[in-house]
């Protein structure tokens, strides 16, 4: 049975070869980006992308009316836009910080929010986040906003699986260590992933639809190395 799915963070790296292995499988999908044009241009049947920023307010209702309109259900979503700041600690801003957490925090929270009640028994969302929220790992200078609203996310899952465990939605954070995709470059110029952007989302695509099965309200940390 085809399966309808919601990935943010498209335009790019590790969601847009999620689209693309979903589509593969003959899923319909939902891509989200705010550069909506590299999923359009690959000319998916069962793909559906428009422009959606998780920082405008006035974005979400879109969604809905998509969801209302054309699928009714929603089974899978993957949670996977995030904004990185690099900087250093002492430099950062009140709207720095704003920023990043509007995205990475509120936008999740608030998408997530607007797509459970299109969610049934079976439902998953997966939440993709960082070894560098992960308490206890390695941390590393200039990524206080990035790595701290990734922690956020962590605690936001578990409370959800806990307010929603009798709906048989379940809800994880993948904590994904380095992938070589534009994201780590720009955090980490010149470092070589031992994973590429393809490797890792065959994971979280399988992961998606299969680890709700055995996990709910979890943090799984998907990493072979530092950072």
């Amino acid at each position: 049975m085809s399966k309808n799915i919601i990935i943010t963070g498209t335009s790019r790296g590790i969601g847009l070869e999620m689209v693309k292995i979903f589509a593969e499988k003959g899923y319909q999908v939902l891509a989200l980006s705010r550069n909506e044009k590299p999923v359009q241009e690959l000319k998916i049947q069962n793909v559906t992308a428009f422009s959606f920023d998780l920082s405008d307010d006035s974005a979400y209702k879109k969604v809905v009316d998509f969801i209302d309109s054309d699928w009714e259900h929603v089974d899978v979503l993957i949670n996977n836009a995030g904004a990185l700041l690099n900087k250093p600690f002492s430099e950062t801003s009140i709207e720095d910080f704003q920023s990043i957490y509007k995205t990475n925090v509120f936008g999740v929270a608030e998408l997530t929010r607007i797509v459970l009640p299109f969610m049934s028994n079976d439902s998953h969302v997966v939440t993709i986040g960082s070894m560098g929220g992960v308490q206890g790992s390695m941390k590393f200078p200039g990524l206080a906003a990035y790595s701290s609203s990734k922690a956020a996310v962590v605690t936001l899952t578990e409370l959800l699986a806990e307010e929603y465990k009798n709906h048989g939605i379940s809800f994880n954070v993948l904590a994904l260590g380095a992938v070589q995709t534009e994201m780590l470059e720009e955090a980490f110029p010149g470092y070589k992933a031992p994973i590429n952007s393809i490797e890792m989302a065959q994971y979280i695509v399988d992961f998606s639809l299969n680890g709700n099965k055995y996990y709910n309200g979890k943090l799984l940390q998907v990493s072979n190395s530092t950072p």
